[in-house]
């Protein structure tokens, strides 16, 4: 069973360091020296450039280009692949259909925590390709199965989004302490540190409940979270996957 990667983007390389290890590879792109560089890397047998038809012929292929880039990337794909999977945000099954050969398909929303076998990866589509799907993306980290594109259009807001703004509250947050007179490598770590913990606290407990939990009367967490509060951040927030979940339904 042959995967065919196609792309050699940031994502395309996150997901590569997952199943590298665990599948025969194949890596297909447009610039020469990265697909060579992606092959040395992750010692891959084999590659191929889209410039010439390329073979998915019973291959299961992983998009991951640029949604523009779908129709032009699909006239050099020859054959019906197994599986078509798409990390393509907005780009619906109709259109995978309608561009790609394949005798299943389905749509994934993974993030660049792949690379470090931590992504939270959502997928939906033919039902006959959700077990052989849920394997390839657990190589990368957490899985879940989602009954309508309009669920993992949401996710993406989410799950796929949700790195850069996270990345802005660990931002914020360090900033903060630098301010108020921490070492800025100091900070970093504190907030690291931070993150790392979180996703434990939050997988045993509901955020509300780990939120009082550490919101003691009068005290530190209060007057910070009373801040948040008048900065309207919550709303903030909420406002920024509204936003992001209409962008990627198109």
């Amino acid at each position: 069973m042959r995967i065919v990667v196609i792309g050699t983007g940031k994502m395309s390389e996150a997901i590569l360091a997952g199943i590298a290890p665990k599948y025969e590879v194949e890596i297909v792109g447009r610039d020469a020296q990265k697909v060579r560089q992606l092959k040395e890397k992750y010692q891959l047998q084999y590659s191929a450039l889209l410039d010439s038809p390329v073979d998915i012929e019973g291959k299961i292929i992983v998009l991951c280009v640029k949604p523009h880039a779908l129709e032009s990337i699909s006239i050099f794909l020859s054959g019906e692949a197994q599986l078509a999977i798409s990390v393509l945000a907005g780009v619906k099954l109709e259109e995978l259909k309608n561009r790609i050969k394949a005798h299943t398909y389905v749509r994934a929303m993974p993030n660049l925590a792949a690379m470090y076998g931590k992504s939270m990866t959502t997928l939906c589509g033919d039902g006959d390709a959700k077990e052989l799907s849920l394997e390839i993306a657990g190589s990368f980290g957490a899985t879940l199965w989602v009954g309508s594109e309009k669920e993992i259009d949401i996710a993406t807001a989410v799950a796929g989004s949700g790195p850069a703004f996270l990345a802005l509250v660990a931002e914020a947050m360090a900033d903060g302490a630098v301010h108020e007179g921490l070492k800025r490598n100091d900070a970093q770590r504190l907030v690291e540190g931070l993150f790392a913990g979180m996703s434990k606290l939050l997988e045993n407990e509901h955020p509300a409940l780990l939120k009082d939990g550490v919101m003691s009367p009068g005290g530190t967490t209060a007057a910070g979270y009373s801040a948040l509060e008048e900065g309207s951040v919550r709303s903030a927030f909420m406002k920024a996957i509204q936003k992001a979940y209409e962008r990627a339904k198109r």
